[in-house]
């Protein structure tokens, strides 16, 4: 069969409860009644439960220099006709007076631009500790606020000139928020193998190009002079007139392959061009695709070699592809050949992405798209509705930016080109669109994905992403797989980023799923807390199944309220739910015994529950 990339119509133009006392002394009482003057923002819970005892809980953003970390100086500004606004001497003086309250050791450390104190804590105070600072400062009528001082770390926008084209990357509608992923991973130590036109060199890109190969065998679709060889260099796939077939109009270079892989691996922050969705990765280009597309023969030794698998007559591959890129595809079914081969490199750890067709059907009817054990890809437009062009489905497994270019250029995703209408010419960018753009989109994620966790399987991959994807800001008909990848949030769930920066409770005892059984429900105790849940309760799940639609999972509060963490689905065939939910439990106790309930509704496959953690 022959195959051709995936992207049509290519322009080549660039409240806090009521605090309960006992007998409590002076200094704690005061406290105690201070409490109900503090903003909501404090939000402190303070309960008496000996006469000698209070605990103070606060809101971890007063009481975090950063996700995590307690803040170790608090910014306290006083109000305009306080001594202590005007003389240092008072403030240090009302320091140490809140220190003897609060039984902390605070220093008044200086006086701000603004007017405002810096006053310093013991590295040692805990939490709780801030917390009763801060609640000692906010009763205090003379004080107008009190805030951490925060600890600032640059923004993950990169300076790249053209970022500001790449709303796929960035923005709110229908973007595929990723810049939010990247102070979690850059895809650093990952190879992805880009199976199509080879590379054209470009400046910001070269950096991130490894070896890769030409692997077309046919020296008339190379057009390169020879057949297969190690240089993928790509040499131009244009072509005259009905030189594919009778009636074909002429078309120039595509420059295809380097389109992908500057949206997968463009070098970042370097102060020119485009930003690479996984700029830490390495991309290693596979030429497939020539004069008038490639050979599945090929493709397949593509896959194998990229993956780590032997081809005769061809080294071993230096540089394993832990991700496989195909932005092509062909009418059909996939075929037992192809499928074969993307067993084999499912088997050997390699995660493989593809485009869904650029047909505007069904992409059942399309290889690779139709294949199992890969991620098919669906594209979606600026407003986050399926493009007009764009295959869709029961196979399709995923949706990412495609562009859609027919009304604005700038609609399209922009991305390093070459100006060659036949041979290389200059360097380039420009906006394409297609399921070819948005593949890559999916490829970039997986990269960074695995940089968080190497340890990821691809089923494992491929689970997280539609576990953590988002509803599509607009319409799909035919069905886009489980919605618009959300890369931050994936990316989050699987290193385990998806904590509030609070305490985590969890449990590690491995749990069997009985096949279309009763529920299984696995514990965990929280204790010490005090006070609710918050809104934004991470709960964390691993568990393994051969057909994660089979299964419904539930967070189970200590009342035993329900939280439903996720819906049975016949058409989600993916495989193991590896993701963190977030849960607004804050109308319920903190403190008591939380349940994970799953339960397999459907017959044939089993599962197991691997563990499982509560994040306050």
């Amino acid at each position: 069969m022959r195959i051709t990339p995936t992207s049509p119509t290519s322009p080549t133009s660039p409240t806090s409860p009521t605090p309960r006392t006992s007998a409590v002394s002076p200094t704690f009482r005061r406290k105690l009644l201070s409490v109900t003057a503090v903003s909501v923002f404090s939000a402190a819970l303070l309960t008496g439960a000996t006469a000698t005892t209070a605990v103070a809980q606060a809101d971890p953003a007063l009481t975090e220099a950063a996700p995590g970390t307690t803040a170790e100086r608090l910014i306290v500004g006083y109000k305009s006709g306080a001594e202590e606004a005007r003389s240092n001497k008072a403030a240090s003086a009302d320091a140490t007076a809140k220190a003897e309250e609060t039984g902390e050791r605070l220093d008044f450390e200086r006086r701000l631009g603004t007017g405002a104190a810096l006053v310093g804590l013991d590295e040692d105070t805990t939490r709780a500790g801030v917390a009763d600072v801060i609640a000692e400062y906010e009763a205090d009528p003379q004080v107008a606020y009190v805030v951490p001082d925060r600890l600032n770390k640059p923004l993950a926008t990169p300076n790249d000139t053209e970022y500001g084209k790449q709303w796929d990357l960035f923005e709110a509608t229908a973007g595929m928020n990723v810049p939010g992923a990247w102070d979690v991973a850059t895809g650093s130590g990952v190879t992805v193998a880009v199976i199509d036109t080879g590379y054209v060199s470009h400046s910001d890109l070269a950096a991130n190009i490894v070896g890769g190969y030409d692997f077309i065998s046919d020296a008339t679709v190379a057009g390169d002079g020879n057949g297969r060889d190690s240089n993928p260099a790509d040499p131009g796939d244009w072509t005259a007139a009905g030189e594919c077939q009778a009636g074909d109009p002429a078309s120039g270079s595509s420059w295809h392959g380097t389109h992908v892989a500057g949206t997968i691996a463009a070098v970042t922050d370097n102060g020119k061009g485009v930003a690479g969705i996984a700029h830490g990765a390495k991309v290693s280009p596979l030429r497939v695709l020539g004069k008038c597309g490639g050979y599945d023969s090929d493709i397949i030794d593509a896959i194998t070699w990229a993956s780590g698998g032997t081809v005769s007559g061809v080294p071993a591959n230096p540089n394993v592809a832990k991700v496989i890129n195909m932005s092509l595809g062909g009418g059909g079914s996939c075929t037992t050949a192809t499928q074969n081969a993307i067993n084999a490199a499912v088997n050997r750890g390699t995660t493989v992405v593809v485009a869904a067709g650029n047909s505007n059907a069904n992409a059942a009817n399309y290889s690779p798209a139709s294949c199992a054990n890969v991620i098919s890809v669906a594209a979606t437009n600026r407003s986050g509705a399926r493009s007009y062009y764009s295959n869709y489905g029961t196979v399709v497994d995923i949706a990412a930016p495609g562009g859609e270019t027919r009304t604005t250029t700038a609609n399209g995703i922009y991305s390093t080109l070459n100006s060659g209408s036949q041979a290389p010419g200059a360097e380039s960018y420009a906006f394409y669109q297609g399921t070819s753009m948005a593949a890559p989109h999916i490829a970039g994620l997986a990269a960074l994905m695995k940089s968080a966790n190497t340890a990821l399987t691809p089923a494992q991959i491929e689970s997280a992403i539609k576990t953590n994807a988002r509803a599509l800001p607009g319409a799909c008909s035919g069905g886009c797989g489980a919605g618009l990848a959300d890369a931050a949030k994936t990316v989050r769930a699987v290193s385990g980023g998806g904590s509030t920066g609070g305490t985590t409770y969890s449990s590690g005892t491995a749990v069997s799923i009985p096949d279309a059984g009763t529920a299984i429900e696995s514990p965990i105790t929280v204790s010490g807390r005090g006070g609710t849940a918050p809104s934004t309760l991470q709960v964390g799940v691993d568990i393994t199944h051969t057909y994660r639609g089979d299964l419904v999972v539930d967070l189970v509060a200590p009342d035993g309220s329900a939280y439903r963490l996720k819906s049975a689905s016949s058409s989600d065939s993916a495989d193991d739910v590896v993701a963190t939910y977030t849960v607004n439990a804050s109308t319920e106790t903190a403190d008591g015994t939380w349940k994970l309930r799953v339960q397999d509704v459907y017959a044939r496959d089993t599962g197991r529950l691997n563990g499982w953690k509560l994040t306050f």
